[in-house]
Formats: C-alpha cells, sequence, structure tokens
C-alpha cells in the first residue's frame, strides 16, 4: 500500500467512525443525566465548561479523542508492511501491531464517550482502553526481556489487563493512579530491560513518545488545576493531551517496528 492511499484510507475510515461513534451517542443521548455521573465530577472534569443539553458535553475535547481513531486506524492498516531494514514482518508481530492499533482506537471512542456524556460508563470506558494499551506495553517489553513463549506473554498480558479493569469496575476512583503506576512501570522496563534486547532499534522514536507524554502531562496538570483554562474556549488543554498522546503512540509504534527482525527460527519476537 502507497503512503498516500494508506492516508486518505485511514482518514476515510477515521471519519466512517466519528460518525459511527456520534449515531451511538445519539441514541443514548442528549439527556446524560439519565446515568450515573462520572466520579470526576466530584472534584473537576476538566476545564472544559460542558455544554448543558448538547450530545456532545466537552465538544473540544470529544473531537480530539478521534485523534487516537486516526492513529490506531493508521497502525492496523499498516500492520502486515515490515520495515526497509527487516525480514518480512511475522504472524505474530502482524497481531501484535493489529492489537496495539484495536486498542489506540479504543482510547479514542472510550475518550468520545466520556466527554461527550461525563457519564460513569463513559468514564469506565475512557480509562478501559488506557489499561488495554498499558498492559500491552507491559507485556511486550516482559516478552523481549524475559524471552517469553507468545502463550506466556499473552497470559502476562490478561492477567495484568484483567486485574486492572476488575479494579476500575470496583474502585474507580483509583483509575489515575492505578494507570500511573501501570505506565511507569512500563516504560521502565521496556527502556531499561526490553530495548538492549532489541536489535538496531531506534530509540529516538522512543524519546519522542515519551517527550510528546511529558509535555501531554504537563498540559493534563495545568488544565486540571486551573492555571491554563478559558471554559468556553475552543481550544482545551486537555484537547492537546488527546492529540499529543496520539502522537507518542505512533512515534512508539515506530520504535517498535525499527527493531530488525531476527533469525527465522526466533522471527516470532521481532518488533511491531
Amino acid at each position: 500500500m502507497t503512503a498516500l492511499r494508506h492516508a486518505l484510507l485511514t482518514a476515510v475510515l477515521t471519519a466512517l467512525v466519528a460518525a459511527l461513534t456520534l449515531a451511538l451517542l445519539q441514541a443514548l443521548g442528549p439527556d446524560w443525566t439519565r446515568f450515573l455521573p462520572a466520579t470526576c465530577l466530584a472534584s473537576h472534569c476538566f476545564c472544559e465548561l460542558p455544554r448543558t443539553g448538547d450530545l456532545l458535553l466537552q465538544p473540544a475535547n470529544s473531537w480530539s479523542s478521534f485523534g487516537f481513531v486516526g492513529v490506531g486506524l493508521w497502525i492496523m492498516l499498516g500492520a502486515r508492511n515490515s520495515p526497509a531494514n527487516a525480514r518480512p514482518v511475522s504472524a505474530l508481530a502482524g497481531l501484535a501491531a493489529g492489537w496495539f492499533g484495536f486498542t489506540a482506537i479504543v482510547i479514542g471512542i472510550g475518550s468520545v464517550a466520556l466527554h461527550a456524556s461525563l457519564t460513569l460508563w463513559g468514564q469506565f470506558a475512557d480509562v478501559l482502553g488506557m489499561y488495554l494499551l498499558g498492559s500491552f506495553t507491559l507485556a511486550w517489553a516482559v516478552m523481549r526481556w524475559r524471552g517469553l513463549s507468545p502463550a506466556a506473554a499473552i497470559a502476562l498480558y490478561l492477567l495484568v489487563a484483567g486485574g486492572l479493569i476488575g479494579a476500575l469496575w470496583v474502585w474507580p476512583e483509583t483509575r489515575r493512579w492505578l494507570f500511573a503506576v501501570l505506565l511507569v512501570t512500563a516504560i521502565a522496563v521496556e527502556w531499561w530491560l526490553a530495548r538492549p534486547r532489541r536489535p538496531g532499534v531506534n530509540s529516538r522514536l522512543l524519546l519522542c513518545g515519551l517527550a510528546a507524554n511529558a509535555l501531554a502531562f504537563a498540559i493534563w496538570i495545568a488544565d486540571q488545576a486551573g492555571t491554563l483554562c478559558a471554559p468556553a474556549s475552543p481550544w482545551q488543554g486537555h484537547a492537546a493531551w488527546h492529540l499529543l498522546g496520539a502522537a507518542a503512540l505512533a512515534c512508539s509504534h515506530g520504535y517498535y517496528r525499527s527493531e530488525i527482525a531476527r533469525k527465522p527460527r526466533v522471527a516470532a519476537h521481532t518488533g511491531l
């Protein structure tokens, strides 16, 4: 697939997913008061002022969430292509890249659900995707570090993701610090333990993703604290958090794919 066709197909599919998501929200709303409110409303659900009665209570934060969908589709569409310096992508790596992209889509749709409705179920959907992606990042790093078999890595992934999703269901107020612990652990394992075992990997791409995430987190804090806040503005710090987070995923995917495939007998451990 050519780069132009890849980009055009990604744009068309992103628009289609957006239309389907809005249709689903229309079927459920716009009277979001019928549902239990998100727990963040007890403190502060970000700077953007909710447009009471609208289908999207926080439009800027909702629309920017589709950045994750676009990146996820772009990754999935390219999952079967190999980097120029690598052997053909293995079946496992192709599936892993596809799942990596799919979880990015789940993050985007879940984020739209939260910011459109500010409901408890929307909040669950929002964090669900983040847990799926964070658990994948950790399991993929441990797989390379410890040389786990695909079955063992999948078992680890299901164990971590299942435990976190269960905690989210029972204790939704713990979602932020649990995600922070998951993300920091996954990054630490990847950088210090897995990265040295990835031949030819482009570490600058991982640093690019970390820098984007660091900037996004700084903006998130400023948005939450009200130091970077114009409630009625279409330009929202949390929307920037979404777009920077999507960019970080694109950088991370490029980092994984830059790994040079090993010999065929261990090709199952090639990068995304």
